[in-house]
């Protein structure tokens, strides 16, 4: 039968007991001499502590690999802007700025005179130390663009790369390498179970290291390890308890941040903040009267060429780019270029640092008229939750400091899971004839020992996250369907003859 990994068997008179073995016992000791030596009536059994600590040792045996792997790979993209400011040193910054920036017009010509080729899609004006930036068009179904980055001191082409979304090749790779492990859409699968579990982790552990602590909750208990303990499990357990609360809330935040642009519970998160219209709002770029002027190939207005149904006049937009200033659109900007005679421009703001700027206009180029306009400060409350923390889950909200925080979180999160499977390993079976790789679960059935009541509550909760979070709720289902599939085969197994009384059952 299953064994409960904090009360071991007793060995036989004939099993030769190991130091790991003594020490294990006297962790157990300890606690229940503590628990017979308070004052008060007998505590009746409850079966919440024993399940949540067999649902947290197998989350943790199973899962755990997912999340390791998340926070390498979490780790290497921490300092990418570091990483791409070396890398890309050419094309990302001017050799020596000064002077003023040539027009925006003669910059986009110079980019398309060295990279002919694509349909102009977007611009991003380069100032002070920062090259423009000029996307076009590729064939690619993946939403990738051909860049070409112009000093915008002297008009000359830096560099050229492939980019997706702005963001470089290196970039790119890493984030790719976080996000699916270049496997694509089959390898989200991997990230999304790391983000939908380490909540549950997190939480659980907090709730087990609370119960332990009940007799002597100080916090130097609760906030530090017990440096006094021998080496072995106790040990071990304190620096892997003290390190996860206090990296309890980064790691939740890591866990909400992570889940709100994944596959599955990201659409379900998408679909909730549609139906409580607290989506990202963005400008309509709607020309009014252009649609038919667009779709019969005319000129708009009668002899206006700066709407056409071949695209926009690139020659416009430095137009576009004063309106969009004179009407309060400072710092840096991306200009979306219209592809037809029926869509204005638009200018966004690409602040990613606090305080966050992401203000947005269309530009009907031919008036020189802002058309339609979306602040940053009138998006909704959870709209503006999630977009801060994005930009704190890629570490561009606080900057550096933003980018040392997620550091510690990824360095903390491995050292508490190498912890985790070397309190394992420590407490593994070493009897004779007995021996494992980690140590047995807590006993299953610990759900008999909670109210009813308690019981249909937590399941209707556990279906309900299990349809939020679908790749919480699979593999807990398959957790469930193999322990009782292994519990069903283990009571039809006979009976093995016991070597006398002292043999362990």
């Amino acid at each position: 039968m299953s064994v409960n990994s904090d009360a071991p068997d007793l060995p036989a008179p004939d099993e030769a007991v190991t130091d790991t073995d003594k020490e294990r016992d006297a962790d157990k000791d300890t606690d229940t001499a503590a628990a017979a030596a308070a004052p008060g009536p007998a505590r009746q059994p409850s079966g919440f502590g024993p399940l949540m600590a067999r649902l947290h040792f197998y989350a943790g045996v199973l899962v755990a690999p997912f999340l390791l792997v998340a926070a390498v790979t979490g780790l290497l993209y921490t300092f990418t802007p570091q990483l791409d400011a070396f890398v890309y040193d050419k094309e990302l910054t001017v050799a020596h700025p000064a002077g003023t920036a040539r027009p925006l017009a003669e910059q986009v010509d110079a980019a398309r005179a060295s990279h002919p080729k694509g349909a102009l899609v977007a611009v991003r004006p380069g100032s002070g130390e920062d090259t423009t930036q000029v996307d076009f068009a590729l064939p690619a179904p993946d939403e990738r663009a051909h860049t070409v980055y112009v000093d915008p001191y002297t008009g000359k082409v830096t560099g050229q790369l492939t980019t997706w979304y702005g963001s470089t090749p290196l970039k790119t790779w890493l984030d790719d390498l976080h996000r699916n492990l270049h496997l694509g859409t089959a390898g989200r699968y991997y990230s999304e179970i790391a983000a939908s579990w380490l909540w549950v982790l997190v939480l659980g552990g907090l709730v087990l290291w609370w119960r332990r602590q009940r007799r002597n909750r100080t916090a130097r208990r609760l906030l530090l390890p017990d440096l006094a303990a021998k080496k072995g499990v106790r040990r071990t357990r304190g620096w892997h308890a003290a390190t996860g609360v206090w990296l309890a809330i980064g790691l939740l935040a890591l866990s909400a941040t992570g889940l709100t642009w994944s596959r599955f519970a990201g659409s379900h998160f998408g679909e909730a903040l549609d139906a409580l219209r607290s989506g990202t709002p963005g400008v309509s770029t709607a020309l009014p009267g252009a649609s038919a002027d667009a779709q019969g190939g005319h000129h708009h207005g009668g002899g206006t060429a700066s709407h056409t149904a071949r695209g926009a006049d690139p020659k416009a937009i430095d137009g576009v780019l004063d309106v969009a200033r004179h009407d309060g659109l400072s710092g840096p900007v991306s200009i979306s270029v219209p592809q037809d005679g029926a869509t204005a421009w638009t200018v966004s703001q690409t602040r990613n640092l606090w305080p966050v700027g992401r203000d947005s206009v269309a530009v009907d180029a031919s008036r020189d008229k802002v058309v339609d306009r979306v602040d940053f400060a009138d998006w909704p409350v959870l709209a503006k939750l999630t977009r801060w923390g994005i930009n704190a889950h890629m570490g561009t909200l606080f900057g550096l400091v933003n980018q040392i925080l997620l550091a510690v979180l990824a360095i903390g999160l491995i050292c508490v899971i190498v912890w985790g499977y070397r309190m394992g390993w420590q407490r593994r079976p070493t009897r004779a004839g007995r021996s494992a790789l980690l140590g047995t679960p807590p006993a299953r059935g610990a759900w008999r020992g909670i109210p009813y009541g308690a019981l249909a509550a937590g399941a209707v909760t556990v279906v309900a996250l299990g349809w939020a979070l679908p790749l919480f709720g699979l593999p807990l289902a398959g957790f469930l369907a193999v322990d009782l599939v292994v519990g069903a085969v283990r009571r039809r197994r006979p009976a093995t003859p016991t070597a006398g009384p002292g043999s362990a059952g």
